[in-house]
């Protein structure tokens, strides 16, 4: 969760205007197959 970790030392209005919302996920992709990806993160989100 960027807005806690990587870019918590930001004031809220500078995580507005860099697009850093309380909602935003990262997500860190190898070089898996992409329906592997995608299946994975159907299933995580359902």
């Amino acid at each position: 969760h960027p807005a806690s970790t990587t870019h918590r030392q930001m004031e809220a209005e500078d995580l507005k205007l860099a697009g850093v919302s309380p909602e935003l996920i990262r997500l860190s992709i190898g070089i898996e197959a992409a329906d592997d990806i995608i299946t994975d993160l159907k299933q995580a989100l359902a």
